[in-house]
Parts: structure tokens; C-alpha cells; sequence
């Protein structure tokens, strides 16, 4: 199955990539790796603004890492001329989870991105990653990831 099959399976449809914010670029490629920028959770199109162990859970967690990974995945096309299916490998994922001292479960939060880009990309998703408790991210995010990826 195309990735493209299985993210029509999911409903699931890729945003054009973001502008951003400060001064870096959403991805760079050098070789066969191409290294997505970091990309901050949003809800209804906006940063979404929350700190785990204080006002958000490890479940809606999962859901706003989810859709860091669409949006990841909306750049990646973008860095792949169009075309998804030229990813070989999702190499690494960095998730950056904004926690209160005594929240331990950002492995968990960062779950929801990790298991979308096995299921998008079956074998080829399966990835490498770290998953840290920070103390803020940029306008106040709840989760920031980046992500590496290896192309054919």
C-alpha cells in the first residue's frame, strides 16, 4: 500500500508547509537526509498553549503529538518534490514535551507521533528517538518535534 493509500485510509490530508516563524528554514537535505525543523502542536490553527502536569494530560498529549506528525509530514512531502513514497526511512524523531518537574510521561505524549508514521509508513517508520520534558517552549506549545528522514 502507497503511503498516499494509507493516509486516505487514516482521513488524513497533509497541510501545505508552514511559514516560519523565526529565522531558520522548515527542512534541509544533504545527500540522502533531509532534517525537518522543529514543528509546535497546534489547535484550531493556533500554538496550542499548554503545560503537561498542569493543565493538560498524557492522552490529549498523544493527540496533539499526532498532529505535530501531520504536520511534519505535510513538510516532508514538501522536501520530497511531492512525493512521499520516496522516504526509505523515518531515521529519528526529537519530541520536546513543555512538563512541570514531576511529569514523567513525555515518552508516552511522544508515542502519538511515533505510532502515526509506523502506521503511515509501515517497517520504514519505525524510528529512532528521544523524548525530553522541557520547561517552555516557543509561544507556549505543548509539544515541539523534528524529525530526520532519509530519502531515496
Amino acid at each position: 500500500m502507497s503511503v498516499y493509500d494509507k493516509l486516505k485510509e487514516l482521513n488524513i490530508t497533509l497541510p501545505p508547509v508552514s511559514v516560519p516563524a523565526a529565522a531558520y528554514v522548515p527542512y534541509v537535505q544533504t545527500g540522502n537526509l533531509v532534517f525537518l525543523s522543529g514543528h509546535i502542536a497546534r489547535k484550531d490553527g493556533k500554538p496550542w498553549a499548554a503545560q503537561f502536569g498542569r493543565d493538560i494530560g498524557t492522552e490529549e498529549g498523544k493527540q496533539a503529538a499526532r498532529g505535530v506528525a501531520i504536520d511534519l509530514m505535510g513538510t516532508l512531502q514538501a522536501a520530497c518534490g511531492g512525493d512521499l513514497n520516496r522516504v526509505k526511512r523515518i531515521v529519528k524523531v526529537m519530541s520536546l514535551v513543555n512538563s512541570t518537574g514531576d511529569f514523567t510521561e513525555q515518552h508516552l505524549v511522544t508515542n502519538g507521533a511515533s505510532e502515526l508514521l509506523g502506521q503511515v509508513f509501515g517497517e520504514a517508520g519505525v524510528h529512532a528517538r528521544s523524548a525530553f520534558g522541557v520547561a517552555q517552549i516557543p509561544l507556549g506549545a505543548c509539544v515541539e518535534i523534528e524529525l530526520i528522514a532519509e530519502l531515496a
